[in-house]
Formats: C-alpha cells, sequence, structure tokens
C-alpha cells in the first residue's frame, strides 16, 4: 500500500506528512542531493493554513511566519485603488501567513525526518519513467551517478514541480512552459515595514508592477524587518528569456531604471530594490489546462498538476490543499485508482479554470479596469470604479480559489486531526 512521491517540495512533504498521519507507508524521492532553503517571500492563504494546522503546525508558523494583514492595490500616483483586512482581521478563522518559501519546505522537510525517520526521504533519486502493472507502480528513479533503482508501490504522486519528469510522460506531447510577457525580479531587504506593518502591497499597473510585505518581525532595536519585493514589466512575447529558473541571479541594472522615480514618502522603492543583497529572474510562466491528472496508478498535484502565475498568492496553498485532499480520498476508497479518480474530479475542473484566471490577471485584473477608465491616475478611486464593483471582483476570486470566507469558515476538517 506504499505511496511513492516524486519531489520533495512543498506539495510532495505535505503529501508525505498526510500519509503519516493516516498510516499510509510513503517514499519521496527528491532530485536534489540536498535540501536547501531556497526561494524567497511566498503568502499562505487560510485554506491552506487550516491544513498546515491539522498536522500539527500552528507553533512553527507563528514562529517563522507573519501574519498579514492587509491586502492592498495602490495606484502609480501613491492613491488606493482598493485595501482590505486579511487572515484573522478579516475574519477567517486561521490567519494567512507571509513567510520564506525555502524557511516553509525546511519545516516540513524536518517533520518529514522526525515523525517518519531518515528513510522517509530519498535525495539525489530522479524520477526516470514509470509503468502500471496491474494494482501497482513500478517508478525507476536515478541517483547523481546514473544508477537506476526501482520502487514500486500501490501510487505514484507526482509533486515533482513546474518541469514535472511525471508530468511529461503522462502528457508527452505538452511542450515547454508557456511565457506570456512578463518577467518578474525577486529579492530581500531590510527596512522599516509600511502601513499596518504586515500588509501585502502592489503598486502600479498590470504592466509594470511593484510588490512588497515583510516576512519577519522587525528587529526590535532597529524596528527593520526582512521585506520581501517584487518588480515586474510585461514584455513582447517575440523575446526570448530561456528556461524559467527561480534561482538565475542578475544586477539589479537589468530593470532598476524603469523604477528609478518610483518613490513615495511612505516607500522608496529605487532604495528597496538596491539594498537587496541578491535578485533572482524569472519569466512568470504557466501551462495550459490538462484534461487529466491520471495516468493508471500515477496522479499529479501542485505545480506539476497546475502551474499558474503567481499572481493570486495561491500556487503554494493549492499544493497543500491538493495533498489533502488526496489524502482524504486515500483515506475514503483507500490507495487505489478509485481515490485518484476522486481527487482529480473534486479538483481538476476548478484548478483549471483558476490557471487561466490567473493568466488573466486573477485578483489583480481589477487595475486592467482602472487602466482603462482612467489611465491609472485617479485621485478618489470611486469617481472610477464603485467600491461594490471591486468588492464583488475579489469575491470571485475568492470563491474561485478556494478561500471565500463564509464557506471556508463553515467546511468541516478535509481530514479530522
Amino acid at each position: 500500500m506504499t505511496v511513492i512521491v516524486a519531489g520533495g517540495g512543498i506539495a510532495g512533504m505535505t503529501m508525505a506528512l498526510t500519509c503519516h498521519q493516516l498510516n499510509i507507508p510513503v517514499v519521496v524521492h527528491e532530485s536534489v542531493q540536498k535540501l536547501e532553503p531556497l526561494g524567497v517571500g511566498i503568502n499562505l492563504q487560510p485554506n491552506a493554513v487550516r491544513e498546515l494546522f491539522d498536522l500539527g503546525f500552528q507553533e512553527q508558523l507563528d514562529h517563522i511566519g507573519i501574519e498579514a494583514k492587509e491586502w492592498a492595490l495602490v495606484g502609480r500616483n501613491g492613491n488606493d485603488v482598493w485595501a482590505e483586512p486579511r487572515g484573522r482581521d478579516a475574519g477567517y478563522l486561521w490567519p494567512q501567513y507571509s513567510i520564506h518559501r525555502g524557511q516553509l519546505q525546511m519545516m516540513l522537510y524536518e517533520a518529514v525526518l522526525q515523525r517518519l525517520g531518515p528513510g522517509a526521504v530519498v535525495t539525489g533519486s530522479r524520477l526516470e519513467s514509470y509503468r502500471t502493472i496491474g494494482d501497482t507502480v513500478e517508478a525507476a528513479f536515478v541517483d547523481q551517478s546514473g544508477s537506476q533503482a526501482i520502487s514500486e508501490g500501490s501510487v505514484l504522486v507526482g509533486a515533482d514541480g513546474l518541469h514535472s519528469a511525471v508530468r511529461s510522460q503522462m502528457h508527452p506531447d505538452e511542450g515547454a512552459p508557456i511565457w506570456g510577457g512578463p518577467v518578474m525580479w525577486r529579492g530581500t531587504s531590510l527596512a522599516p515595514p509600511i502601513r499596518t506593518g504586515a500588509s501585502f502591497v502592489l503598486v502600479g499597473k498590470l504592466e509594470q508592477r511593484f510588490v512588497c510585505y515583510p516576512i519577519s518581525k522587525p528587529d526590535p532595536e532597529t524596528g527593520l524587518a526582512t521585506i520581501n519585493w517584487i518588480a515586474e514589466l510585461t514584455y513582447d512575447t517575440s523575446q526570448d528569456w530561456g528556461h524559467s529558473d527561480w534561482n538565475k541571479q542578475v544586477p539589479v541594472s537589468k530593470f532598476l531604471t524603469d523604477f528609478e522615480d518610483w518613490s513615495y514618502d511612505w516607500l522608496n522603492i529605487p532604495d528597496l530594490i538596491q539594498s537587496a543583497p541578491a535578485v533572482y529572474e524569472y519569466p512568470m510562466v504557466d501551462r495550459n489546462p490538462l484534461d487529466t491528472w491520471t495516468d493508471g496508478n500515477c496522479v499529479l498535484i501542485g505545480d506539476a498538476a497546475h502551474v499558474m502565475y503567481p499572481v493570486g498568492s495561491n500556487g503554494a496553498s493549492q499544493a497543500i490543499v491538493d495533498a489533502r485532499v488526496l489524502g482524504a480520498a486515500f483515506l475514503e476508497d483507500g490507495v487505489s485508482t478509485r481515490a485518484l479518480a476522486s481527487y482529480e474530479s473534486q479538483m481538476l475542473e476548478a484548478m483549471n479554470q483558476l490557471v487561466l484566471r490567473n493568466r488573466g490577471a486573477g485578483p489583480i485584473g481589477i487595475l486592467g479596469v482602472v487602466e482603462e477608465r482612467c489611465g491609472g491616475v485617479f485621485d478618489n478611486i470611486e469617481d472610477v470604479i464603485p467600491r461594490h464593483e471591486i468588492e464583488e471582483y475579489m469575491r470571485a476570486y475568492k470563491t474561485a480559489a478556494g478561500f471565500a470566507i463564509d464557506a471556508l469558515n463553515s467546511a468541516p476538517p478535509t481530514i479530522s486531526p
């Protein structure tokens, strides 16, 4: 009844911890030899936080994360388009956390080693191929030397991300990820937190924008916190930006001139960019929705199933939810193709729609409406777009992304703790 997981990221580690909760044997294969806390900041929505609390991580998340208090869109002239409370301040039963992606992954990884034992994670083990034989699946993995080992189990879970080897075999004609024009540069800098002190703030318009939010508590002596920031520009898709790689380091000179006059009395964007010790470039990509995530005894979760533009702060959140919903299906139908089909029937269509919604700018798409109506310059947003129109826009996105407040607060646990 063993579950084989390809990929040791957030989705894969959550899957392992969920299997452990259900007393299902599981082993994770991760292609890198040594897991390290890579990446920068992400946001965990309350639907994912609920799942991690049910796995026993409330204390750790309170320690490494910052409870988000506000989500705000700000026009290029510094005036608010929209601002709303988030997490518990908005009435959710669970927080929204701003958190360092690498710290989150390492928290989950260390918990897997502690709860399941060191043999539960095999590093330096890359999936080469798989095949279903009756009620079992055989997965061939290769190590750093090129030696092959066969792992046999009841189910193979593809949690191996954007460049998923599992997805590639399942859908061999799909091709490369799709780049639609946006390029983002990400970094972290020490600076005082702005607005509420725990605000997610986006400044600008759809084609050129800047995002920042704190991912650490302020130093009690200096008042400085680690601020995660993202600068983004949109280009003609005829340009070639190479392969998507979260860890490609570039100099700030590559994009700083486009933001050199973006300074306000409450936020100096050029200073924030230039004070980052390292900056990483990422052409934003996604993949077209699939008609199936299953192939025999194999199934996809997380980015392997539905990589999407990170405009709604829900990529990592959805990876966690996927693992929990699949675990609930195992509990109901056993570790079987029936469980895989049940998981797919619950998730596939909604996630396909979310991929397309995020490709269309997700919750920040309202900036496009503002741009059309006033060129992005305004004194009072109510003169441009009524508040109820924005409220409905945001409500529709939260419903599509699975964290509409009333529905989430009233929903039973995915898996009873």
